[in-house]
């Protein structure tokens, strides 16, 4: 109960950070904003200061920033659809902003107690499976594999699981970057001395440590970040090739789940601090994912309005008209109709997951 008590409170966060962006910059470029809610449903609290209306509402599900003109035509000059276009864009980006930067941060918290960081190396060749000649040299330093940067040491495991025979290296070789192109490196079946059979490429995979210093935990830190951003864009992506497929999907249900899991679990959290910080780590990798989803253009999302805004910039341009806010408010709503049902569907899965 104690984690889905802090899954609640950690979403509502977030959700709460996301309207903040909205708001703060709304506030910054004169837009009027009628109402700034935490939550949804009844208001619990509610406070008139200027023109703006602030509410804490009962359900701690979501929030909004309600921007005069957001969804429709309106006379009054500060209205958001007749702020320049680049205010809009900046209007729109900064919720997904604050989500990155609190991701950010909060892998910043953590990273701040480690006493090092590691790269993988090159550290030899298992004997017998024709490795030796393939280019890589014992001592390199990888930085890129099939053209994916490897951020730190878990990495390499990831982008070597996704890839073919076939693989492209970028090494750090003695401070010079050299680039080792088209290795034959398939998995070969290798048996133990135990008798378990193990699939190897033929390379013996070594750790370079970074010591903890400002500016590494600074630079590990935003390697972090870029990485989550890069698995959100390998999820989607397995999703449209259908190497991944609904039932692999978490919503809130599944997401509580499994903080559950991370936190209450002694194999992954034996202590409390080790669960303090594994929440916190997920929280982050939350962060960052509400951060790139927000931004993909689909309707009723805000990349779905940046892409709106764009569409409205060439057709200014090209016959000086734009699509009507109310037109454009009828493919948000019909967006949020599908992504309500898409959420309920994920619902429904993670549920069944669990009974089972």
């Amino acid at each position: 109960m104690l984690y889905v008590i802090v899954a609640i409170i950690m979403f509502g966060l977030l959700i709460a950070v996301h309207e903040f962006g909205h708001f703060a910059t709304a506030k910054l470029f004169g837009v009027r904003v009628n109402e700034f809610a935490i939550g949804m449903g009844p208001a619990v609290v509610q406070r008139q200061r200027g023109e703006t209306l602030y509410s804490l509402r009962a359900l701690p599900i979501g929030g909004y920033c309600a921007m005069e003109g957001e969804d429709e035509d309106s006379d009054d000059p500060r209205a958001f659809g007749n702020a320049a276009a680049w205010k809009q864009a900046i209007v729109l980006v900064a919720g997904a902003a604050m989500n990155f930067l609190v991701g950010f941060l909060l892998i910043l918290a953590i990273y701040s107690q480690s006493t090092g960081f590691y790269q993988p190396t090159i550290a030899g060749f298992t004997e017998g499976l024709g490795a030796e000649d393939c280019g890589l040299e014992q001592g390199d330093i990888v930085l890129a594999v099939n053209g994916q940067r490897v951020y730190y040491y878990s990495n390499l495991s990831l982008l070597l699981s996704r890839a073919g025979d076939t693989i492209d290296w970028v090494v750090d070789r003695g401070g010079e970057r050299v680039r080792v192109p088209s290795t034959y490196l398939p998995l070969q079946a290798v048996t133990g001395e135990d008798g378990q059979v193990q699939y190897l490429r033929g390379l013996k995979i070594g750790r370079l440590e970074n010591p903890a210093t400002v500016w590494n935990i600074l630079r590990f830190s935003w390697y972090t970040a870029l990485d989550f951003v890069r698995m959100v864009w390998m999820s989607l992506g397995d999703l449209v090739t259908g190497a991944a497929g609904l039932r692999d999907l978490s919503g809130p249900v599944g997401i509580v789940s499994m903080i559950s899991e991370v936190g209450s679990n002694p194999e992954y959290s034996p202590t409390l601090m080790d669960a303090v910080f594994n929440v916190t780590y997920f929280a982050a990798l939350i962060a960052v994912n509400l951060a790139v989803m927000n931004l993909l253009p689909i309707p009723a999302l805000d990349g779905g309005r940046v892409f709106f805004l764009l569409l409205n910039g060439v057709l200014h341009l090209l016959f000086r008209k734009k699509i009507p806010a109310q037109y454009e408010g009828y493919v948000h709503l019909a967006g949020m109709a599908l992504l309500l049902g898409l959420s309920l569907v994920v619902m429904f899965s993670d549920v069944s997951k669990l009974l089972r």
